[in-house]
């Protein structure tokens, strides 16, 4: 059975590997939901967990995407325990707000506003759904995905903002339906999937397209090399974000929770990424 004096004997290295957070940003959370705590009364029954045990277990939930068979096998409670505790645990982080996205209104502030932006998708896969299956069947995957659409701030690094749809949905469709604008002057980077994205932003960047019977020149194939060097920091943070296996395997749960847990997940990142970032 894991519990926290075990997880305390593992080094910061080790830590982040098992949980996939650092262990800064897991005391931060456990200072976030320490109010929200309400211990049992001295007469009944005492829960088997803790605060800090039931962190760990959403956690390692999150990280390794087990089933909750396995985990409940691990930390001696049942199925339905460990659901309760991970839904405890995520809804409560978003309501304390210590841990959510900056939003889009960010992108249209007049102070504070990121001068670049990267904006990109990346794909989840799913269950097939029972229903209306060619709603999420993405010819790209080859198989049936929930899109998660990322605006990253190109200076910082941060997540600023999430929009998600089925994985039939075009790139720039979705970009469209996520209702989200940016400031005038700030400069925009896109991949292809993106073109008509100069009707809506003047100062956006798009990768050169080959003419129909022609070739790319030698300028268009340097620039569009410069703006792939210039966007593969979104990628980056995809694979960080990643790290945990909820988002990179298949996604088994209902939909109507990813977006939460996406968001939640991509605000601890942008916590940890403050962490490394000298104060301004």
């Amino acid at each position: 059975m894991i519990d926290t004096t075990i997880a305390q004997r593992l080094t910061d290295k080790q830590f982040k590997r098992r949980f996939g957070v650092q262990r800064a940003t897991f005391k931060a959370m456990l200072k976030a939901l320490q109010p929200e705590w309400r211990t049992p009364p001295k007469p009944g029954a005492k829960p088997k967990l803790d605060l800090n045990d039931r962190i760990l277990v959403a956690l390692e939930y999150w990280r390794e995407y087990r089933t909750y068979f396995h985990i409940s096998t691990n930390w001696g409670i049942s199925e339905s325990t460990v659901c309760r505790i991970v839904h405890w645990v995520e809804d409560t982080l978003m309501r304390t707000g210590q841990f959510r996205l900056p939003g889009k209104q960010q992108l249209v502030r007049g102070f504070g506003t990121p001068s670049v932006v990267i904006v990109d998708v990346t794909e989840t896969r799913i269950e097939r759904p029972k229903r209306r299956q060619r709603a999420f069947y993405s010819g790209k995957q080859k198989g049936h995905t929930l899109k998660s659409q990322l605006v990253i701030d190109a200076q910082t690094q941060q997540v600023i903002c999430t929009f998600f749809g089925k994985g039939r949905r075009h790139d720039f469709k979705l970009f469209k339906a996520s209702s989200i604008h940016f400031h005038p002057s700030t400069e925009s980077l896109q991949d292809k999937g993106y073109q008509g994205m100069q009707k809506l932003h003047v100062h956006c960047r798009l990768p050169k397209k080959k003419p129909r019977g022609g070739k790319l020149t030698a300028e268009d194939k340097a620039y569009n090399r410069q703006l792939a060097r210039e966007r593969v920091g979104v990628e980056h943070i995809n694979r960080r974000l990643k790290v945990f296996r909820i988002l990179s395997g298949r996604y088994r749960n209902r939909r109507k929770r990813f977006g939460l847990r996406c968001n939640l997940i991509a605000a601890l990142y942008n916590f940890e990424l403050s962490l490394t970032q000298p104060a301004s």
